[in-house]
């Protein structure tokens, strides 16, 4: 069905590859008071069609053109109609003194031949991929003369406006392995390594299961917003988010002290929201927040502990030092919160958690994350040779080792490109830093197991440098965890890494969903749904509402598992996998036709094309399921192996089932984890076959 809004307000234009984003803009702007007209339907074109895309484009105040990759590579495509028909509109109205604003979501470049020279002799917005900042609409409001409207959940209270600059978290996952790799990612830094979308609804509304949601909001409990990057060309966000961080993996391992995870905090950035709304949403009594001013060497730090009830200023103070004081003022700021909070530390001081004293190590060491935060193969790339840099800058910074390891245990990555088979094994993995690729996609297969015992071997040592020169660091007994679970299957000695974690940071999120998930592959179901709720406590508005879903699904509590995705779809609607794993509940639930709705859902090609055979073959539709996943096979048989085994044995055809899971245990899928628990492999259980691979895979059969 068209919607379409009353004219003089904003129309968007772009190519169909990026309607998520398109959507995600218009649901903010529309939540801010602004009029859109926003194309939701795929039927583009036709006479009718035509004079509505015209009417509207004469009528609107605004033409917001989305550019991007997909804009460049489709000269072709209906979008370029629109944009030509708006700049047709500037040439008759040149009076208007704005009307063409466009918007680059990635690193599309401004002098582009295929983009009108109209696009280039105005000012261009820059914005991450479905991340919607709000001084971007603030621009907008400005744009129209019109003010903005105040917070939907808050309607009797003015609007707390997000400074520019607080941008949205998002996360991506492209397989099982990647979210699982992200999540112990998470126990390393403190918090998700990985961006999540824009979510739907306010913070306000975003309600715990009443089995989770604490009783009380305890007195002893602070939530660390992003600081502020206030410097001059503001490009120190990597810097401001990485001391906030920080801070949040410093207080966390106050015993008494709530903390929630950086997913949580960070949540809000960017955001209209109030401080009793966050405090509301994330049940703590305070809030700190502040600001980084950088120039050159020097820094400025602002930091203010606010109480949420009353808005009293708890604690606040300014610090002028150099760069090189970054870690005594992290540990000032950290100690003046608990002192003001009154918290008997019962395992002494917040000790620095970044073990270094070379600031160029450690502003690296940040950037690395603010890479990671994209959660591209590429940007990984990135990240991993900044941190490759901070390492040889202090071969002792043991944050960094363990955030190595985590890279390199992720299969989400294409290591052929750092590892390439025809170097000597014994060569170190921090000697030979060639990015370039010496092969094409069609030689990996032959080539990816070198590259991954490389990588493996890599990983092993990373992460003993991590325990060594930081013992006492719960990240660093996480990442080796990490590392003995998903590439050595040493489930044991990874169990007792996890547990020493805990130990040392018990109310780290990360580190609490790593065991849940390892509980979960190991079939502990029940210890892991105690941990996922004990994670999600730690960190209501992250993943791990994901995660307990996912646990509540292999535990055949299928009405849990429908609230718990119902309720990550609510917060991350176009997160990737999120439809596809509802879907796989609807068919537990004997749902196939909703089930199929979901996986056409899906915004990953890979797992809505492995996903939708599984509904079609469900409704009995079984030569269009045989279509659909013959050219599953054909596209992704190199990463997907896993999914497509799991089809096979939800037909009991379990010779082609052993046949893929073969494959992907070849190919290192992190799938394989599932192997115990997986749901549609039970009819092949008491295959010998089966047994055989749970040995592989070190299993208890």
């Amino acid at each position: 069905m068209l919607v379409i809004q009353s004219s003089k307000g904003v129309f968007l234009s772009y190519a169909s590859e990026d309607a998520g984003v398109a959507k995600r803009m218009c649901d903010v702007l529309r939540v801010a008071g602004i009029e859109v007209w926003f194309d939701r339907s795929e039927l583009r074109g036709g006479d009718a069609w035509d004079q509505k895309i015209r009417q509207q484009i004469r009528d609107c105040a605004l033409f917001v053109p989305i550019i991007s990759a997909h804009t460049q590579a489709r000269p072709e495509g209906y979008f370029r109609l629109e944009w030509k028909l708006a700049v047709d509109r500037s040439h008759l109205m040149a009076a208007e003194k704005a009307f063409l604003v466009p918007v680059v979501m990635d690193a599309t470049t401004e002098p582009e031949a295929l983009v009108p020279t109209q696009f280039r002799d105005v000012q261009w917005t820059r914005i991450r991929a479905g991340e919607i900042p709000a001084a971007f609409v603030d621009r907008i409001a400005a744009l129209l003369n019109q003010p903005v409207a105040p917070h939907v959940g808050s309607p009797e209270r003015g609007v707390s406006r997000a400074p520019a600059g607080r941008l949205p978290i998002v996360l991506t996952a492209l397989s099982i392995a990647v979210v699982v790799a992200l999540v112990t990612a998470a126990a390393i830094r403190g918090g998700w390594l990985w961006h999540k979308p824009v979510p739907k609804v306010e913070a306000s509304t975003a309600s715990a299961p009443a089995a989770t949601t604490p009783a009380a909001i305890p007195q002893k409990s602070v939530a660390v917003l992003p600081f502020l990057d206030m410097s001059e060309k503001k490009d120190q966000e990597y810097f401001s988010d990485g001391l906030s961080e920080e801070l949040i993996d410093m207080l966390t391992k106050v015993s008494e002290l709530r903390v929630p995870a950086r997913t949580s905090s960070f949540y809000f950035k960017g955001k209209q929201a109030t401080i009793a709304d966050i405090a509301k949403a994330l049940s703590v009594a305070h809030v700190l927040e502040g600001s980084v001013r950088k120039s050159g060497k020097t820094l400025r730090i602002t930091a203010q502990l606010v109480r949420a009830d009353s808005g009293y200023h708890v604690w606040s103070e300014t610090y002028d030092r150099q760069v090189d004081d970054i870690f005594k003022v992290q540990d000032e700021i950290a100690g003046a919160v608990v002192k003001a909070l009154k918290v008997s530390l019962l395992d002494g001081e917040a000790n620095s958690a970044t073990l270094t004293t070379n600031s160029e190590a450690y502003e690296l060491y940040l950037q690395a994350g603010s890479l990671l935060d994209r959660g591209t193969s590429d940007d990984t790339l990135r990240a991993y040779a900044d941190l490759q840099r901070a390492v040889r800058l202090d071969p002792k910074f043991a944050s960094a080792w363990a955030t190595l390891a985590a890279i390199l245990s992720s299969d989400s990555v294409d290591w052929t490109l750092v590892f390439k088979p025809t170097d000597s094994p014994s060569q170190s993995a921090d000697t030979d830093q060639n990015f370039g690729p010496s092969w094409t996609h069609s030689d990996i297969d032959q080539n990816w197991t070198a590259s991954w015992a490389r990588a493996r071997a890599a990983a092993h040592a990373a992460a003993a440098q991590a325990i060594r020169f930081g013992p006492d660091l719960g990240r660093s007994h996480a990442a080796m965890g990490h590392v003995l679970s998903d590439l050595d299957s040493n489930w044991g000695a990874a169990d007792v890494e996890l547990k020493k974690a805990r130990e040392l940071a018990p109310g780290n999120a990360g580190i609490t969903l790593a065991a849940a998930r390892l509980a979960m592959y190991l079939g502990r179901l029940p210890e892991a749904l105690q941990l996922a709720n004990r994670a999600y406590v730690q960190d209501p508005l992250g993943n791990a509402i994901g995660w307990l879903g996912y646990i509540q699904y292999f535990s055949g509590d299928l009405d849990g598992a429908q609230v718990s995705k119902r309720k990550q779809i609510e917060l991350y609607p176009t997160q990737t996998g999120v439809h596809s794993q509802y879907a796989f509940v609807l068919l537990a639930r004997g749902e196939p036709q909703a089930a199929l709705s979901e996986f056409e859902r899906e915004n990953a090609p890979q797992f809505r094309d492995v996903g939708v055979p599984f509904a079609l073959d469900a409704l009995g539709r079984r030569s269009e399921a045989d279509r659909a996943i013959a050219l599953a096979e054909q596209k992704w048989a190199n990463g997907m192996a896993w999914n497509i085994a799991c089809f096979y044995g939800s037909r009991n055809d379990s010779d082609r089932a052993f046949s893929w899971l073969e494959r992907a245990y070849r190919q290192h899928d992190g799938g394989m984890h599932l192997l115990k628990i997986e749901p549609t492999l039970r009819n092949l259980q008491r295959d010998p076959r089966y047994k055989a691979l749970l040995r592989k895979m070190n299993m208890p059969g």
